[in-house]
């Protein structure tokens, strides 16, 4: 069988959620599938590391779909030809995104309809694309794949998807976030926080991660516990971020706030792994992976009671409401000061990050790629 693969954001150096998803099922996937071709659909130069085994075929269409009017061109024109061209069994988009212009089999992985719960928090060009064409493309799609439970329910919810056409393949969390030794923990902190303990929040700056309220709930708990604690950001900006810009410049104790920008993963599973714990505090997840990347480290979670975390975090986190500061101030206060409670969360995500891992996301998928072309 020869398989078509959307793999337009496996972009070296820039890999975030969804990238990482479609790396590291894929890697896994085409490796255990040797019997089958795979045609990878960049829209870019890519990176050879990228071309996981011999059975991959690496093609870049054109043009770069990085705008609606680009989304529309590159799914409803470009890629039908080349599914035609390559004579394409199946096609596998991993990004949410699909054609309507092809009788090729899909099988779509739908993370989250974020921008349906919070659409003033996207770029206007964005939401209306999405709102448009997502429902569509949930109807047109042979199957859909989500990362939890709790996304199943919302596009069965939103969209009015039969459940039986939906296939939970969950996320995982990648082999280096392991934890750090004593005198590890205690480089990274020289090296990140001033020699001290912190917090630490990992993923892009934009409204939907709830940064403003995150900062707020730092400088509430370091008036109240007047400790040497650091609040370490990992991300880049990506949208609608002007507001933690002012923030970042204007807030008081903004020395305690180690703004280290994107960092790649051998970096960041050392600073995830050398924290007293992970705030995350987001508005709206389809997953999170964050979450279960922290506690694979032995980093327990403040984590919203909103959407899919509470799912992730289990019983390896406080929960908070990501829209009272103040709530988040007193968990982290309350982490802070009973180290009897952060080490029953470190044993309890011993035992959650169980639940997850890629080898099973890759397993699942594969499984909900196979019905596709049953149907």
């Amino acid at each position: 069988m020869r398989i078509g693969v959307n793999t337009r954001l496996l972009l070296k150096g820039k890999l975030e959620g969804i990238g990482w998803f479609t790396a590291q099922t894929l890697e896994r996937i085409v490796r255990k599938h040797p019997e089958h071709e795979f045609v990878f659909f960049f829209d870019r130069p890519y990176d050879e590391s990228f071309i996981f085994a011999k059975n991959v075929t690496p093609v870049i269409v054109h043009p770069q779909a990085r705008h609606p009017v680009l989304f529309y061109l590159w799914f409803e024109w470009a890629i039908p030809a080349m599914l035609r061209k390559y004579k394409i069994d199946m096609f596998l988009s991993t990004d949410s995104y699909m054609s309507l212009s092809t009788k090729v089999p899909t099988c779509l992985v739908i993370h989250d309809l974020a921008f349906e719960h919070y659409p003033d928090h996207f770029v206007t060009s964005h939401r209306l694309y999405w709102r448009h064409y997502s429902p569509r493309f949930a109807r047109k799609a042979t199957r859909i794949a989500t990362v939890s439970t709790f996304s199943k329910e919302d596009i069965v919810k939103k969209y009015n998807i039969s459940p039986d056409k939906i296939d939970v393949v969950f996320n995982g969390a990648h082999d280096e976030y392991q934890p750090l030794s004593f005198e590890e923990r205690e480089q990274v902190k020289a090296q990140y926080a001033d020699g001290c303990e912190y917090f630490v929040f990992a993923g892009a700056i934009h409204p939907r991660k709830n940064i403003a309220n995150l900062l707020t709930a730092f400088v509430a708990f370091k008036k109240h516990q007047r400790s040497n604690m650091k609040l370490v950001i990992v991300g880049r900006p990506a949208w609608k971020y002007e507001e933690v810009e002012v923030m970042k410049e204007s807030m008081p104790f903004k020395d305690d706030v180690k703004w280290v920008g994107y960092m790649n993963i051998e970096e960041l599973s050392k600073v995830m792994a050398g924290a007293y714990a992970l705030v995350y505090a987001s508005l709206f997840e389809g997953f999170g992976i964050p979450i279960l990347e922290a506690l694979q480290c032995d980093v327990p979670g403040i984590v919203s009671n909103t959407s899919s975390m509470p799912e992730v975090a289990g019983d390896a986190a406080l929960l908070v409401n990501p829209s009272d500061p103040s709530d988040i101030a007193e968990k982290m206060h309350l982490l802070y000061k009973d180290e009897a409670l952060r080490a029953q969360l470190i044993k309890n995500a011993r035992i959650q990050v169980k639940k997850f891992g890629w080898d099973s996301t890759a397993d699942k998928l594969w499984e909900c790629m196979m019905k596709c072309v049953k149907m």
